[in-house]
Order: structure tokens, then sequence, then C-alpha cells
């Protein structure tokens, strides 16, 4: 009788070697990731096929509305929990990766959020993975410092000085190929939340804090839910008190607008607000309306502000749903990254800052997002003239708003098309972001604004839905696959040209201008370009 074959042990790290990888990957925290995946990956499946079914019945009808179903819900009398004390003010939040500068920076920064992002300012290699961990790690411990090849020295402030940290996971939609369980590979997000609560929930109490989460891409409340048991379930496994965890969800889709109310009660123990997120919820329009015809074509990216009729509705009723139930509304991103030799565009840039954050502290927002220290005080000012002494203006209720489901939908009441200079930016922004992400870059500056994923998504989405559409652009030309291609080839040259031939071929240049054309022009709309680009990343 031969002896039996040994077993392949349950949980399984498919990657090589990252330094110190071992502080993070402990057994008993890879045991909490495997018990996360063993007992919410078969909902989180589930789910995923919703949103597909979903999306295919908005798409072949081109009609949403608010659920006839959760009517009592919206017109209940409840409330979330109130805000721990460290997530009470939020009047300035800066967002990024979570390298080690960028760690240093963010906290220092002068914002009072910083959030820590694992999903789309992140390229998720193995290394930023588990590397960001170790940084949230080392910067609670004040063991963290950074010194740039040029000798310039970076180091923390003061505990009380330093903001406090939101973590952003990645979305359900993603797996991790180098952690798995039983055979299969563990979802993104439970790797990214359950390695951060794991290690650090305890060490964030000790400071009078707590494991704080910002939750991205959620398309309906019954994702909230599956937080929601996936928060009761964690802080019962390490023994810390339930409602220590605290979700802030993004609004970043247009099926989640419609369920801001409900979202919040499936999460109301584990609820601290919500955050309007533009480019993902303009991606979202497209890829749920992509059959809708002439009404739901967007214009150039560049074109829809917060102001457009339709956005406006969105964080209007984001703000009024907030403080409704006592929670925060946080608005959108400044983008900009001030230029050090070209003092013109800063003032422009600042003043466009400014008037985009002074429309939301006027609109009732208890705070915003920016993407670059210097535009910390820009938007403190603009909040400190609202708020003054006051941690928020939860208690300014908005019960002037009251939103339609068309006026949510109506896209058309833009008044812009598209164009020709639309097109090109979208496959340069496209290449040039997809590019750096396949080297392990997610927060990219092109052209003076930090871009992330939801850049790439809502680029190429545009390109796909003005050739699907058959939108004829400014000049006269038809948006066309043979167009798309041409631009993308002059935008390629002319990178080769601006870089050099030597820097061009150590790039991923072709790949990424490849990988931009197959989901711009392939007829099926693929859900999310990262899902095909993590397939090449390193």
């Amino acid at each position: 009788m031969s002896a039996a074959a040994p077993q392949e042990p349950a949980v399984v790290v498919a990657a090589g070697t990252v330094p110190r990888s071992e502080e993070v990957l402990t057994d008993e925290a890879l045991t909490f990731v495997a018990a996360l995946h063993r007992r919410f990956t078969p909902r989180r499946s589930e789910l995923l096929a919703r949103r597909r079914e979903r999306r295919d019945e908005i798409a072949r009808t081109a009609r949403l509305d608010f659920l006839p179903e959760t009517a009592a819900i919206r017109d209940g009398d409840w409330r979330v929990a109130p805000a721990p004390e460290a997530l009470n003010d939020r009047r300035v939040e800066i967002t990024g990766p979570t390298d080690r500068k960028m760690t240093i920076n963010a906290l220092n920064s002068g914002a009072r959020v910083w959030l820590a992002d694992f999903e789309d300012a992140s390229a998720p290699t193995w290394e930023n993975v588990v590397l960001g961990q170790l940084n949230l790690i080392d910067a609670y411990e004040r063991r963290i410092d950074f010194t740039t090849p040029e000798g310039k020295s970076y180091a923390l402030r003061p505990d009380e000085e330093l903001a406090t940290v939101v973590m952003r996971p990645r979305g359900w939609h993603l797996d991790e190929r180098h952690l798995v369980v039983d055979g299969e590979p563990v979802p993104g997000a439970f790797v990214d939340f359950g390695l951060y609560f794991f290690h650090n929930a305890q060490r964030l109490l000790a400071k009078g804090k707590g494991p704080y989460f910002y939750l991205p891409k959620t398309e309906s409340h019954l994702e909230a839910r599956l937080w929601n048991d996936v928060f009761v379930f964690a802080q019962d496994y390490l023994g810390v008190p339930q409602g220590t965890i605290r979700a802030t969800v993004l609004i970043e889709t247009i099926t989640a607008a419609f369920e801001m109310e409900e979202i919040l009660y499936e999460l109301r123990d584990h609820a601290s607000g919500l955050n309007a997120g533009r480019w993902d919820y303009l991606f979202s329009i497209v890829k749920n309306f992509r059959d809708g015809g002439e009404k739901f074509v967007l214009p150039d990216r560049n074109a829809v502000t917060m102001t457009a009729p339709f956005m406006r509705a969105y964080t209007e009723l984001l703000v009024r749903t907030c403080h409704k139930r006592g929670a925060h509304a946080i608005g959108g991103m400044a983008a900009f990254i001030p230029s050090r030799r070209d003092p013109e565009v800063n003032a422009k840039a600042l003043e466009k800052v400014k008037a985009d954050k002074d429309r939301e502290a006027a609109d009732g927002f208890d705070g915003s997002w920016v993407a670059h220290p210097d535009l910390v005080p820009v938007a403190r000012a603009s909040f400190d003239a609202v708020l003054g002494d006051r941690p928020n203006q939860k208690d300014r209720l908005r019960e002037d708003v009251h939103v339609t489901a068309g006026q949510l939908l109506a896209i058309d009441s833009l008044d812009a098309r598209p164009t020709y200079e639309g097109l090109r930016n979208a496959v340069q922004v496209g290449i040039r972001y997809i590019e750096a992400w396949l080297r392990g870059l997610g927060a990219v500056a092109i052209f003076n604004l930090m871009e992330d994923a939801a850049t790439a998504e809502i680029s190429r989405s545009q390109i796909w839905q003005w050739i699907n559409a058959g939108v004829v652009l400014d000049n006269g030309e038809k948006a066309t696959a043979e167009l798309a291609r041409r631009v993308a080839a002059e935008e390629l040259a002319a990178i080769r040209a601006e870089i050099g031939d030597e820097s061009f071929a150590a790039g991923s240049w072709q790949q990424a201008h490849d990988l931009l054309l197959q989901v711009a022009l392939d007829e099926r709309y693929v859900d999310f370009l990262t899902l095909p680009a993590y397939e090449l990343l390193g």
C-alpha cells in the first residue's frame, strides 16, 4: 500500500519574498484572513453575479429607480452610531497610496484624515500589498522614516499632529492571486482588510482611535450588509468591542446613489459617512447604461463638473441623506498638483479648487478630499469659513432637497458634447496611466493632475461609449475604432519622441497602448479595466 500523498497547506503564499514580509504574513494573521475567506467569499461571489444580472437589466431597459421593497427604511426614523472623537472633524482629507514617503507626508500633511489607499491609488503588486501594510504598522509604532536618494529626510510629527487613518481596501471584484486558501485566490478586499485589522485594531484602540475604513465601489445595500457581517465577525474574532470599526462608503456607482439610505442602514452600527467620488461614478453610468442611446452619452470628462445638473442632484441627495441619518457627508477630490515652475497655472488652478471647496462647504458637506499636501490649507480655509470651531455641520439637514430618479439620470441635461480633443485626452491619459500602473504605480501625476485607476476607467469608457453610440465629434469626425487606433498610434509616437528610445523601451508603453485599445474597442464592455491589467502585472 503506497503512502498517502502529502497534503497541500490550506493557506499558500504564492509569491516571491518581500523584505520583512514575515512581520505581516504571520501564521495568526493568515489564519484570520483564511477564516474571512471561507466564511464570506461564497456570498461575495453571489453578489458579483447579482451585479452582472442587474447591470444587464439596466442596459436592456435603460431604467433605474429607488427600490420599492426598501421604502420602509427610507421612511423610517433611525440614525447611524455617533462618530468617534477621531472622526468627528473631517474637514480636510488627503488621499494616497501607502508607500513609505507618502505615509509620512500624508500623516504630516495637516489634513484631519488620510485615506490610506490599497485600491485605486495603488497598483496591487505583491510588494505594494505587503509593504503598504508594513508601513502602516511602522507608522503606528513610530519607527518609520524615509530618506530620498538626494538625502532629504522625512520623519513623523508628534502623534497629536498626525492625520487619522481611514484605510481603503480593494473592491469586491478583485482577487489576490498571491494568497491562496483551499486552492482559491482570496478576494483582495479580505486580504487588505484582514491584515490591517488583525495587526492594528488593538494598536489603534491604545491610541484612542480605531480601525476605520473607506469601502469602495459598493453597488447595493446587500454589499454593505456583507461588509457589516464581516465587521461583526472580525470584532468577535479578535475580542474587540462591537462598533469599534467605522466605515465610510464611497457612493461612486449610479446604483448605490439610489440606495444611499439603505447602505447607511445596513452599516448603521459601523457607519460614519458617505463620500462623493466623481470619476468612478461617471464610469458606472457608462457601464450600466451602455446601450441606453444618445440620452446617456457623456461629454468630455473635464466638462462634467460637480455643477452639472445630474451631478448636483447626486451630491445634494448625498448631503441630505447623510445629515438626516447623523452621518458625515464628504465631498469630492481636488486632484490638482501644484507646479513649482508655473505660478500662472497654479493661480488659475487654485482659484478653481477654492471655488469647488467653497461650494461643497456651502452645500453642507462636512469635509472634502485633496490629493496633494499643498492643497490642504486651501480646502481647510473653505471649510473653516463655514464651520468655524464646529467639527461638522451635520445639524444642517438640507430639508429643501428633493431629488427624483429622473434628476439623477438626466445625463442629457448638461450642455456639452464630446470633442476630438476629449477623445485625444482620453487616449493620452489612458495610455500614460496604464503604463505607470503596469510598473506598480497607482497614483500618477499626468498633466498637473493626480490620476488613479478611476481616471483610466472613465477614459476607456468614454472611448467605448462614443464609438458604440456613433458620436460625431466637434470637428465633424465620427468616433470609430479606426479613429481611436490612429489617435493612439500618434500618442505612442509622441511619447517616444518626448522621452527618447531608451526610456520608451524600458517602459511598458506598447503593453499599455494595446490594453487601452483592447478594453476601449472590444464589442463586449469589460466590467473593470484592472481585471485584464492585473494579468499583466508583475
